[in-house]
């Protein structure tokens, strides 16, 4: 008998690597290597290789659970149904439609978080929706929209990079994060190209590097303006570039003169002589790459951090061609598709401007309904968490964990608890599913179809291979059912196709625009990268996909010109600005967090699997062995860590890979060592992303029971 084998896609991080499952006879499922996909090339981390482990019946949610006399019990779908439609809709009626607040994850498909958008506008009527890939990458999806006009991960796909003659990876630990990425940049050096990293810990990515910087956290955006300075003063600005496809060098330029070396050097910690040196291995080739994650990107300046990166692309004129430019690796698996199609509260499918009066009439003429009838932007999504139990008063969330993932995390579940009415759809009981009054299970990525956008803008095709357990369903069929006991019968299919028809009319014009992307072409292409329009422009209800005048995709973006109204790009004038909250007497330590590579993100699913638990099993606290001298603390003992928001307590990890000044804990564990309860949540003025890379903190040797 025919064994059958289904190419998908891993649910964890941006790559999306591709994966071959096949049913086992034990009832499981196997997952092997599928070479035809070219961003990871077979390769897996063990995330991936483990992640069939997590549809197991034992490890999740089989059941509705409701909440009587303070505990969940079991009970049917329709009595779980009816209960969170009841409570949405007192809500609704006790205190409008804004104080319902929706809250969504970026490891929703694209269907899902389309119809989640839709979900709070139509049938709720409510602008609280937004989603926590907020915490991910939108301070380099800010500065994008800034410079290029528009926001894509990578403007590039990722086998440019060995092809690069040298890339600045700025934040960024893809040894850990994502480890079949690490032979891109093997690659690039096997090719005679130069890494640079910056860090202010020595991690497996750092150790790869050609140049590894130690900056102090949150100074990236000092070290950016030095190294701009310098590019200016040595004469390695492209001229004729900035002239013919840029506004805004003069300005920035005078800025960036403010910030002269030695000034630079004394803010971060990073000696002149590397300052030069990254100069010199940056502007020496004729193509370069700079590559931002969550380290600049996670800081309440972190728009203008980016800024000052893609500044230093622009000044150099490595942008707008091939192997050059500037780029983000996105975190979440679904961190790019997650925010383009509407669960995030500013934005409609597309990628268009929930204030733009034409995208308003175009998405609700798509959906049927009078552009009036639609919300403004809501609150972003720290401040809605924020809002819980006061102005929000009922919360219906699906596929995040904020009780682990939210920063000042010990705050925003007091703030949990104070609702009225909480509904929870996910995977696995959560520590935020832990705390609603129903929790409903919901398929997960090998048990559903559905598309997926990677970091480089590709849009993939995640297959079904194995059916949910009895009593799984999906978040679509949930959604469909709210709508239907909303009196909402038409307009939120089950089926994730034809989710992802309407989608495609809906992106139709817009910046992301998805419509002349079919399931189809997917399978059959190995993914498409938007902006993929239906060239003929014919997506009426009637029409045919294939009918549609096939466009190629885009993997290269500004080639010709940016996507801005002039074709230029713009520089961003900015300053140095210190960290919200610096050190100080009370707390003279810098506390930055991250992840490990066994596990990922709240680790509500990787924290479940035995074989990632043996490798990382808990959280820890990295420090300098000079720091842990001056602590009176050895290896291992319990470390207390005290900020103005909390106290966590984990063992110390010493060692000399990291700053004296600075501590480093992951974020992926809840309980006594949550990271997240000491994060500060001052946020950048545009992006609204809080500044987790760092808080001031104190360190004690915690007392043993």
């Amino acid at each position: 008998m025919e064994t059958s084998v289904t190419p998908t896609h891993c649910p964890y991080c941006a790559l999306q690597c591709g994966m071959n499952l096949t049913p086992a006879a034990d009832g499981g499922v196997t997952v092997a290597e599928r070479v035809d996909f070219p961003v990871n090339r077979g390769a897996l981390c063990g995330k991936g290789r483990t992640a069939p482990t997590l549809l197991s019946s034992a490890l999740r949610l089989t059941e509705p659970l409701v909440r009587r006399d303070g505990v969940l019990v079991p009970a049917s779908w329709e009595e779980a149904l009816d209960r969170i439609a009841e409570g949405l809709t007192r809500t609704r009626t006790e205190h409008g439609p804004d104080a319902c607040g929706v809250f969504g994850g970026g490891g929703l498909t694209n269907e899902k978080a389309y119809a989640l958008g839709k979900f709070a506008r139509v049938v709720l009527g409510t602008s609280q929706i937004d989603y926590n890939g907020r915490f991910c990458m939108s301070s380099a999806a800010a500065a994008g929209n800034k410079a290029f006009g528009i926001d894509r991960g990578l403007p590039f796909p990722m086998e440019d990079i060995p092809k690069t003659g040298c890339v600045i990876l700025v934040g960024s630990n893809p040894a850990e994060t994502m480890p079949p990425a690490l032979r891109y940049f093997t690659e690039l050096k096997q090719n005679g190209g130069t890494l640079i990293v910056i860090d202010p810990r020595r991690t497996r990515t750092a150790e790869q590097a050609d140049l590894h910087l130690a900056p102090r956290p949150g100074t990236d955006l000092a070290l950016a303006l030095g190294l701009l300075h310098l590019v200016v003063s040595q004469g390695r600005t492209d001229e004729a570039f900035i002239e013919e496809r840029t506004s805004g060098w003069e300005e920035t330029r005078a800025a960036a003169m403010a910030h002269w070396p030695e000034y630079v050097e004394r803010i971060t910690g990073v000696p002149v002589p590397q300052l030069r040196e990254v100069v010199r291995m940056f502007c020496e080739p004729s193509d370069a790459m700079v590559l931002t994650a969550r380290g600049p990107e996670q800081q309440s300046k972190g728009t203008d951090t980016v800024g000052a990166w893609i500044n230093l692309c622009l000044a150099t004129g490595r942008s707008g061609r091939p192997y050059s430019g500037y780029g983000c690796l996105t975190g979440q698996g679904n961190g790019q598709g997650g925010r383009e199609h509407g669960q995030k509260a500013d934005q409609l499918p597309g990628y268009r401007k929930l204030t733009d009066p034409e995208a308003r009439r175009h998405v609700a003429g798509v959906w049927g309904v009078d552009p009036d009838s639609l919300p403004g932007p809501g609150l972003s999504a720290y401040e809605l968490l924020d809002a819980l139990g006061t102005s929000i008063r009922s919360l219906l969330l699906m596929g995040s964990n904020p009780v682990v993932s939210a920063p000042r995390a010990a705050h925003i579940q007091q703030r949990l608890e104070s609702l009225d009415f909480l509904a929870v759809a996910d995977v696995v009981l959560s520590e935020t599913a832990a705390l609603a009054d129903v929790v409903l299970p919901v398929t997960q990525w090998a048990e559903e179809t559905g598309t997926t956008t990677n970091l480089e803008g590709r849009v993939l095709l995640r297959r079904q291979a194995v059916a949910p357990p009895e009593g799984v369903r999906s978040d679509l069929y949930v959604l469909h059912q709210l709508a239907a006991r909303a009196g909402v019968e038409k307009g939120f299919p089950v089926d994730p196709e034809e989710v992802f028809e309407e989608l495609r009319r809906a992106s139709a014009g817009g910046i992301a625009d998805y419509s002349g992307i079919t399931y189809q072409r997917l399978a059959e292409e190995n993914g498409v990268f938007w902006p993929c329009p239906a060239q003929d422009g014919d997506l009426s209800d009637d029409a045919r996909p294939e009918a549609a005048t096939v466009h190629p995709g885009s993997p290269r973006l500004f080639l010709d010109r940016y996507a801005t109204e002039d074709g230029r790009a713009r520089f961003a004038p900015v300053t140095y600005r210190p960290l919200a909250e610096e050190p100080d007497a009370e707390y003279p330590v810098l506390l930055t967090t991250g992840r490990v590579v066994s596990q990922y993100q709240s680790g509500a699913q990787t924290r479940r699997v035995d074989e990632l638990n043996a490798a990382a099993p808990g959280p820890f606290v990295e420090l300098h062995p000079r720091l842990a001298a001056r602590l009176g603390a050895g290896e291992g003992d319990a470390i207390a860590v005290v900020s103005r928001r909390g106290r966590a307590v984990a063992p110390a990890r010493i060692t000399t890979s990291i700053r004296p000044d600075t501590v480093f804990m992951p974020f992926h564990w809840p309980g006594e060592g949550r990271a997240n309860t000491l994060t500060n949540p001052a946020l950048d003025p545009t992006s609204r992303m809080p500044e987790f890379k760092a808080c001031a903190v104190r360190l004690e040797v915690a007392v043993q029971g």
